[in-house]
């Protein structure tokens, strides 16, 4: 029976973050597989609101990872970013002819983990191949 190799992970949440989860799904598919400077780079430059937040999270995964586990930050991957949905506050709207309109407020968790990415063994270049010689065919001469 072979061991499988368990990698450190390092893994940050934020609750109840004041926005959609689908909103905020977006954010976590943009950083998902990339590198830990990478993906605060990312969030630095979005465009969107709950960007911050959603940097505040990957930020603290990162000191996680650096203080708690003695992981290299150099090599930082995110390895899963996801969000689920948390609590909805329903508030209401006075609305045309008497009645009343809902409004939901819904927010948000969101998890992120980082892992160590693997530093593969450097392999010794391959050899250069001998160019092949090009088969000369023998012409036939015209008299």
């Amino acid at each position: 029976m072979v061991k499988k190799q368990e990698t450190k992970t390092a893994k940050a949440r934020a609750r109840m973050i004041r926005v959609s989860p689908r909103k905020l799904n977006l954010l976590a598919e943009s950083i998902r597989g990339l590198k830990a400077g990478k993906a605060v780079a990312q969030l630095t430059f979005s465009k969107k609101r709950v960007a911050e937040e959603a940097k505040k999270v990957l930020l603290s995964a990162i000191a996680n990872a650096e203080n708690n586990h003695n992981m290299d930050v150099d090599r930082l991957v995110v390895k899963e970013a996801y969000v689920g949905k948390a609590m909805v506050m329903k508030r209401f709207q006075s609305g045309a002819k008497g009645r009343a309109n809902r409004i939901i407020k819904p927010f948000s968790n969101m998890t992120v983990v980082l892992a160590e990415q693997e530093v593969a063994p450097k392999a010794a270049a391959p050899k250069a191949a001998a160019p092949k010689a090009k088969k000369e065919t023998k012409q036939k001469e015209t008299k």
